[in-house]
């Protein structure tokens, strides 16, 4: 599986992305050929560790962390990233504390962030990369050149996944329709809207990273993203038996999205995962309790939609509902009563003729 990096990281993979001063300092600081060793926050224990050094106080500017960077020692910046407060420092952090790292500078880097809790970013002039180290992770910054490639790539992948992502979901809504679905129609869809949505995730990540370098690539993000209706949580809520024996949607839904890359292209490993008693089968037939269609409604509110599911118990009663029978359910008058059997008439009409035409 592949694992992402945590909110707090991306936050300050922000900070230092394109377009911003501090990466316009790191920037000219690697095409000077010098190293550097910088600190983005400042406290007690960042001063406990600090020997030497010149106490400087001065506005951030990409310019002066270049020309500060020429002076052997570390540099120390205010948690802002606004004012650099001291340069030419040597950090001593506590040897103790485990490092994977060889070089001097990089291990010291590693083990200042471990015991500050603050980001410290190095810049190696011999390999000509920048690695940041925050909340007990290590990230190497790649190039926009780079990071667009890849960007580029997993936008290719994500107009595949949304594709097949509209079919599957397409075809579901069909055979709910006819009283025909199975675990099969439903694990294809949940398997495809979580391809979609890790996807997304590195997109979203590669946007960040870019800084003002990804707009076009975040205008094309938004763009496939538009019109996604699928909510996974809500295809559980309509077949609890997917849910495990907890019948837990939400936990359900953790589950899925731990689920391995490998395994998740799998439906059989699918099943064995999200329903490990193994109670059901793959060609095992499903009647949907109603919640993702009621959803796709846009004017009917949530509340509405959960006391509708509780009166009809499936979406077979439910389509078959009379005006008069909707009206019976608390908060339902006519106009809206006749707005859902025209809402599901509808999808339904939608549904069957692009399956059919």
């Amino acid at each position: 599986m592949q694992l992402h990096p945590s909110g707090e990281l991306l936050g300050t993979l922000a900070r230092i992305a394109p377009g911003t001063e501090l990466a316009e300092g790191l920037e000219r600081i690697q095409r000077g050929r010098t190293g550097a060793l910088i600190v983005l926050g400042h406290d007690e224990v960042v001063e406990s560790i600090c020997s030497g050094g010149f106490g400087i106080d001065i506005e951030f500017s990409p310019t002066r962390l270049r020309e500060l960077a020429k002076m052997d020692g570390a540099i120390i910046c205010d948690e802002s990233g606004r004012r650099i407060l001291q340069a030419g420092v040597q950090l001593m952090p506590d040897a103790a504390l485990q490092t994977a790292e060889s070089g001097t500078r990089h291990r010291t880097a590693e083990r200042v962030a471990v015991q500050t809790g603050f980001p410290v970013v190095a810049v190696s002039a011999s390999m000509q990369t920048i690695t940041l180290y925050a909340v007990g992770e290590r990230h190497v910054l790649e190039t926009s050149e780079r990071l667009l490639v890849r960007g580029n790539q997993a936008i290719a992948t994500l107009e595949r996944y949304r594709h097949r992502l509209d079919q599957v979901t397409s075809a579901l809504t069909a055979a709910e329709i006819e009283d025909a679905a199975t675990v099969r129609d439903v694990l294809a869809v949940l398997q495809r809207t979580e391809m979609v949505r890790r996807t997304s995730q590195d997109i979203s990540r590669h946007v960040l990273e870019l800084g003002a370098d990804g707009r076009l690539l975040a205008a094309q993000h938004a763009e496939l993203l538009a019109g996604v209706k699928t909510d996974n949580q809500m295809v559980l809520r309509d077949y609890p038996v997917l849910a495990g024996t907890d019948r837990d949607p939400v936990a359900a839904l953790g589950r899925l999205e731990q689920v391995p890359d490998g395994l998740l292209i799998e439906l059989d490993a699918l099943l064995k995962l999200l329903v490990p008693q193994g109670s059901v089968g793959l060609d095992d037939p499903l009647t949907p309790r109603g919640y993702r269609m009621l959803s796709l409604i846009r004017t009917l509110p949530r509340a509405i939609g959960e006391r509708l599911v509780e009166n009809f118990s499936d979406l077979q009663l439910l389509m078959a509902a009379s005006t008069s029978e909707l009206m019976d359910v608390e908060g339902i008058g006519e106009q809206r009563a006749r707005s859902i059997r025209e809402g599901l008439a509808r999808m339904a009409e939608s549904s069957l003729l692009d399956r059919y035409l």
